[in-house]
């Protein structure tokens, strides 16, 4: 049965389409120029100013003699300390999440200073990953408001930075893997108790009932997160790590763990109706499917029309609700983009500082029919406010720097699908983070832009190991 479905005309017509889909993609200039080899020079002068860095902290750990001090230590162990950052962070306050921050870069930097021979792993990430860090340290220290913006602005330049310690760890696959695993788990662990506050009935504030349409929704969970909106943005970065682990599950029973840990955050972004997230779930899933199979170029749209008149009434009606001004959501973030915009006139090239209270002293001057804002409801937007075009365009190049790695990696993957699916998760969740930031300001909760910046360095990573031998330390 399985070969006459194979040779079946349905199936060879499907492949036909695919394939030259297929060709015209890789014969592009596009294709030419998101596919390279990973790993930058080691003559750069970022490369030289490490290596300083490097020398001197050894030499001053070997004077001291540290070294011995330290010997089977349990903070020489990066990968753990490394996992448990990741783990814990959806999971425990910011100020917490930040120690352990903290103390995994810690751990790395140890690493460093006992190990002399130790090279850095430089990938084309780092530079735009250092750039933002920079360009948001200064809009912090030269913001309209510096003393309020200081916490926050620090917050988001060291989690930035966490992004270099990730491929800086885990410089093979098993331990890329071991990282997808881990936000796996804790992404079931937080849509569970997301899905626990439903059971339990759970009411949403006022202020995440959409008036109009949808008065009577009054029920969105937010588990952990303290936001519909913030969950669902965390859940794009979780859900695709749990379907890599499906394809990529080595028994039965780590496939049926990794299905339910999947089918558990797919129903707990159902529960936040959050109408960014399921778009962003929607294009997620294509890239992660168009990924393992080109098939599903073809057979992905057919199936979307097919699943829309089977939709429950309800969701339905919030799907076809985007873009609709009678909905007090929708209303609400065009008005405030318009003001921002304006605004933007006047403070594109340095932005005004970073922070909500830098936004707020600035945006009231611009806004329409009094509404009131905390932040431009637009990552983007949001970037632009606060550290002018230098932060949107670094952080949009440490983005397609990463998207880049990831199509190299794909690109040396074969045609395993096991091997194929964790860059494609890593592809996924990044293209699925950017159709939500573009309607909701995603580095709002700190611990979601850890996260973001963690699955930035996890896909540096895999450009730098995937399909090649064994990175050295």
């Amino acid at each position: 049965m399985k070969e006459i479905w194979k040779h079946s005309l349905i199936v060879r017509g499907l492949t036909a389409a695919a394939g030259w889909i297929d060709r015209q993609w890789r014969k592009s200039y596009l294709a030419l120029a998101l596919t390279g080899s990973g790993v930058s020079g080691g003559g750069s002068l970022s490369g030289k100013i490490c290596h300083g860095v490097h020398e001197g902290l050894w030499r001053v750990f070997h004077a001291l003699r540290l070294d011995r001090l330290s010997e089977g230590s349990v903070f020489t162990k990066e990968f753990f300390w490394l996992g448990l950052a990741v783990f814990l962070a959806p999971l425990l306050p910011t100020m917490a999440v930040l120690v352990l921050a903290l103390a995994a870069m810690g751990s790395v930097a140890l690493g460093y200073a006992r190990d002399r021979e130790r090279r850095a792993a430089r990938t084309p990430v780092n530079k735009w990953v250092i750039g933002f860090a920079l360009v948001y340290l200064a809009a912090t220290l030269f913001s309209v408001t510096p003393k309020e913006s200081l916490k926050g602005g620090l917050l988001v330049t060291v989690f930035s930075l966490f992004a270099l310690a990730v491929p800086d760890v885990c410089r093979d696959e098993g331990r890329c893997r071991r990282l997808a695993a881990l936000i796996a788990a804790s992404g079931t662990a937080v849509a569970v108790i997301g899905i626990g506050q439903a059971v339990l009935g759970l009411e949403s504030t006022i202020e995440w009932v959409d008036l109009g349409d949808f008065d009577d929704l009054t029920l969105r969970v937010y588990s952990t997160l303290d936001n519909p909106n913030v969950l669902s943005e965390y859940l794009l970065l979780a859900a695709p790590m749990a379907a890599a682990c499906v394809v990529g599950a080595r028994n039965a029973n780590e496939r049926v763990a990794a299905l339910a840990a999947v089918a558990s955050m797919l129903l707990c972004l159902i529960l936040t109706w959050s109408r960014g997230g399921w778009l962003g779930i929607a294009v997620g899933t294509m890239v992660f499917l168009v990924v393992l199979d080109r098939r599903f170029v073809v057979l992905g749209v057919a199936g979307i029309l097919a699943l829309l008149p089977l939709l429950p009434h309800d969701i339905l009606l919030r799907v076809t609700s985007i873009g609709s001004m009678s909905d007090s959501s929708t209303a609400y973030r065009v008005y405030i983009w318009l003001a921002t915009v304006e605004m933007l006139k006047s403070y594109w090239l340095f932005g005004i500082g970073t922070g909500i209270t830098a936004f707020q002293s600035i945006y009231p001057r611009y806004s329409f029919n009094a509404v009131s804002a905390p932040h431009a409801h637009s990552l983007y937007l949001q970037v632009l406010c606060e550290c002018g075009i230098c932060g949107l365009v670094t952080l949009l190049g440490a983005a397609v720097s990463a998207v880049r790695g990831l199509c190299g990696a794909i690109g040396r993957s074969g045609t395993g699908a096991s091997r194929r699916a964790y860059p494609a998760a890593a592809l996924a969740a990044l293209a699925a983070f950017a159709v939500q930031s573009a309607t909701d300001y995603s580095f709002y909760n700190y611990r979601v832009t850890l996260m973001f910046w963690v699955v930035v360095g996890l896909a540096a990573a895999m450009g730098l190991c995937w399909g090649r031998e064994e990175a050295r330390t």
